[in-house]
């Protein structure tokens, strides 16, 4: 039986189910079901032979959304359909995965969609073998589930019992519960099982007046995303949100501000007990001198603002006594890491990830591309889905921060 936590994790969760020419895509039907019953957004991918034992409207209509079949579909490719929908996707599931599209994929064909997708993805990939029991035993199938391992893709069963066939032995995919349990599995790294972090995210609104205010073009999207894997990774997650129309992630504990003054202060009442600060935000520089009381009316041609500086969350909490881990973030638009690293150095973080922000990344948009950066150390981390890029840093996080524990005395927290 599913438990709270392998629901809690899948929810939300962006899941591409594939499916292979095999006797059991008739499971598929039902672990497509039961991934929507757990929250997941789930989109199919089939091959030319699933489509002979199970039938792609059946599918439809449990996904809720049109099943994928060709590599060449002419409308979706002329947007690079297969290269979005990789991006989109957090895990792919194959299930079940034939023997020969076992071989495909060890062999880096990518002559069909599901294939094709396996190869672009940079989400983690797990496929449920099941066949007949000798085919499994065979060395071939062996030897390409013994290169995909090495590959990190994770090989979910098979299971022992009765076949199809008639024969019995190894090669039998999971139990749909399996196979969900399995996934909730990937999700939860526990790189950071233990520690407590701390997140700002979105922007902050700065008032005129009671209608108008100062703000910018953050979405919170890449914080909430962060969260939502720091929370995966074992983590006690605060998240401190600018005004922003998201969802708080499970299991997370989220506070709501609107302006900078609100955000400095709900973060300095959570930063000394923290282990990890990761600031997001994009925390308005300035602010209205003066507040009008009504609405200002529109009467000169001209109106001069007089704009002082707010408070920097980010030195401050890196200025404490015992600082936690301090992980910066800049947004430029030209000479990233420049700005970037001069940050780092003027306000003594421990990292700092940079992004560009342009028409298809950055604000608003829910693919991005960043380079992290910390004292003698440099990662770039390739165009990807806000989510994954998400898991991603924290899994760098939890590795500087380990390194850091067992190098020297950082004033870190413990339970």
């Amino acid at each position: 039986m599913l438990q709270s936590g392998d629901m809690n994790t899948i929810y939300n969760k962006r899941i591409i189910v594939g499916i292979s020419g095999s006797i059991a895509a008739y499971k598929s039907a039902e672990l497509t079901r039961r991934l929507r019953d757990a929250g997941a957004d789930v989109r199919v991918v089939m091959t030319r032979s699933a489509t002979e034992f199970i039938t792609p409207l059946t599918l439809q209509a449990l996904s809720g959304k049109p099943v994928h079949t060709d590599l060449m579909d002419a409308d979706a490719e002329a947007a690079m359909g297969h290269i979005e929908l990789a991006r989109w996707a957090d895990l792919i599931l194959v299930a079940p995965a034939s023997a020969a599209f076992i071989a495909r994929l060890t062999s880096g064909d990518a002559s069909d969609l599901l294939s094709a997708l396996c190869l672009a993805c940079q989400a983690p990939i797990a496929i449920a073998p099941a066949m007949n029991q000798a085919m499994w035993s065979n060395a071939a199938t062996q030897a390409n589930i013994d290169t995909l391992k090495q590959r990190q893709l994770n090989i979910l069963g098979p299971a022992q019992g009765s076949q199809a066939c008639g024969e019995t032995g190894p090669g039998r995919m999971l139990e749909v519960e399996q196979l969900i349990t399995s996934c909730a599995e990937l999700f939860q790294s526990g790189v950071l099982a233990g520690r407590r972090v701390l997140i700002t995210a979105g922007p902050t609104r700065e008032p005129l007046d009671p209608v108008r205010y100062i703000s910018n073009r953050s979405s919170g999207k890449m914080g909430f995303a962060i969260a939502e894997a720091a929370a995966e990774a074992g983590a006690d997650v605060t998240l401190v949100a600018g005004p922003v129309l998201l969802n708080t992630p499970e299991r997370v504990t989220r506070v709501d501000v609107e302006t900078a003054s609100q955000m400095h202060q709900a973060v300095l009442e959570q930063a000394s007990a923290c282990d990890i600060f990761i600031a997001t935000a994009a925390v308005a520089d300035y602010r209205p001198g003066l507040q009008a009381v009504n609405k200002i009316k529109k009467q000169a041609e001209e109106m001069q603002l007089k704009l002082v500086k707010t408070q920097d969350i980010l030195a401050t909490v890196a200025a404490l006594e015992t600082p936690p881990f301090t992980v910066g973030f800049a947004a430029e638009t030209d000479r990233l890491l420049d700005y970037a690293r001069s940050k780092m150095e003027r306000k003594n973080l421990h990292m700092i990830v940079a992004n560009p922000v342009g028409p298809t990344q950055g604000f608003n948009q829910d693919t991005n591309e960043l380079d992290i950066l910390w004292p003698n150390g440099h990662i770039h981390l390739d165009l990807d889905s806000k989510k994954t890029l998400a898991r991603k840093l924290i899994t760098i996080i939890a590795e500087r921060t380990n390194a850091i524990d067992t190098t020297e005395n950082t004033g870190r927290k413990t339970r």
